[in-house]
């Protein structure tokens, strides 16, 4: 059984491609789970509709119901920047002395250098709710606070 921090962690990252898809944002300003909680910060130039965030959460699980595989994929740094760019990187750097990354990568939603442990398909998150959103204007920065089940599947 996955434990419910991995699964929370893997929605982070089924967001963010939801976030990428409907608001445009690409850069991560910020990531925290805990539990069956988490919140992704990412930059964004305006606040987004309430009709917009409603499509975000639909996007989301949408790509969570449709079970997509979850790759772990370990590989050099420079490989890593052939392959997918600065899509790879969030606002936060990596250090150059690290050489060989860790990539999470949800084909055609989202990649990420990622060292934490996730799913192996979206379908085992559950399903995804933004419980609460912040704007801030003046650091351009969106927060959304989400929540997944406890339990997925009777588990």
């Amino acid at each position: 059984m996955t434990s419910v921090e991995v699964r929370a962690h893997t929605a982070l990252h089924v967001l963010k491609g939801a976030v990428s898809k409907v608001l445009g944002a690409k850069w991560t300003a910020g990531v925290w789970v805990r539990e069956n909680r988490g919140r992704l910060t990412v930059q964004l130039e305006r606040k987004p509709s309430p009709e917009e965030l409603a499509k975000v959460e639909e996007e989301a699980n949408r790509k969570i119901e449709e079970n997509a595989p979850v790759e772990e994929l370990e590989m050099s740094r420079a490989e890593a920047e052939d392959r997918w760019g600065d899509a790879i990187y969030d606002l936060f750097p990596l250090p150059a002395s690290i050489t060989t990354l860790k990539i999470l990568h949800i084909p055609g939603w989202n990649v990420n250098a990622c060292k934490a442990a996730h799913t192996g398909t979206t379908g085992e998150i559950g399903s995804l709710r933004i419980v609460k959103t912040r704007y801030r204007p003046s650091k351009k920065l969106l927060e959304l606070s989400f929540e997944i089940p406890q339990n997925v599947g009777g588990a």
